[in-house]
């Protein structure tokens, strides 16, 4: 959770002195509301304007979507702070209709092309972002953590931590191999969905994977299992996406990767991700 306040130059950069700074808690991962607009710190200055760009003319039937709100001197970012359209609402357990979003936003997205910050390897000194391309590239590479242990990243030495490296190489064992093309998808679609009633979802940001569009479903169904509270049928009914329980396999081992490889990664999100994994198991 961000405790840091936007700065004054950042405020005044965007144009934003009228209204003092509120916190927005989890509804924004961490956002400050000036007004109608939200502040926050990017942890990747290239995706931030990039999602950005993307978001500011995107059209997606049934879906709101916070548009960037540039500076005083057109910059999408500024020392660290991106600055956003609020939009209403919150993360719910809305787990079906999480999926449905990834399905008409990816359709959307399919044209795009690939940015180049997505071929980068992971490098020190290691980010959360190079954690998350490591984890993201251990479910689909032939030896499952190369690229982490090629940037040099720390293997697990918690028990919890140990664990989820023993399930990953246990899952790595069942993959096998899909006929899906990529595209560019949004990789955390469980925390940047907000619901507010019976207006239509409304979508906070994009965070870039090169991926089948299935994948980013499968990534937000892993999640809503494992930390959502959603129903085991949530699988089910899915089923129709295309090469699924693949998806869903390579989508739980991207979670313990990031869960084995993240600094600030606790015992109690395990659990959850125990439950997947059995479920996975029985899928495939």
């Amino acid at each position: 959770m961000n405790t840091v306040e936007p700065p004054v130059h950042v405020l005044n950069t965007f144009g934003l002195t009228a209204h003092p700074p509120v916190a927005l808690g989890d509804s924004w991962i961490g956002g400050w509301r000036v007004g109608e607009v939200v502040l926050s710190l990017v942890p990747d200055h290239a995706r931030a304007a990039w999602s950005a760009s993307v978001r500011e003319t995107l059209y997606v039937e049934g879906l709101r979507i916070a548009r960037p709100f540039r500076a005083t001197d057109g910059r999408y970012v500024v020392s660290g702070w991106r600055a956003d359209t609020y939009i209403a609402g919150n993360p719910e357990p809305r787990h079906d209709e999480v999926v449905l979003v990834a399905d008409r936003l990816h359709e959307a997205l399919a044209s795009l092309e690939r940015p180049r910050f997505l071929l980068q390897p992971p490098a020190p000194p290691h980010t959360d972002v190079d954690v998350f391309t490591a984890a993201d590239r251990a479910a689909w590479e032939d030896v499952p953590l190369r690229s982490a242990r090629a940037a040099g990243m720390a293997e697990p030495t918690s028990p919890d931590g140990v664990q989820s490296v023993e399930m990953l190489k246990t899952l790595a064992k069942l993959r096998k191999p899909v006929d899906l093309p990529s595209q560019v998808v949004h990789g955390d679609l469980f925390g940047t969905v907000l619901f507010a009633g019976a207006a239509a979802p409304g979508i906070t940001d994009i965070v870039p994977y090169w991926r089948p569009a299935p994948w980013a479903a499968a990534v937000a169904v892993v999640d809503a299992l494992a930390w959502g509270g959603a129903d085991a049928e949530l699988i089910d009914r899915w089923s129709d996406q295309p090469e699924w329980p693949q998806m869903m396999l390579r989508a739980t081992m991207f979670r313990l990767a990031v869960h084995a490889l993240h600094p600030r990664s606790t015992s109690g999100a395990l659990p959850g991700l125990q439950r997947v994994v059995e479920l996975v198991r029985l899928l495939v």
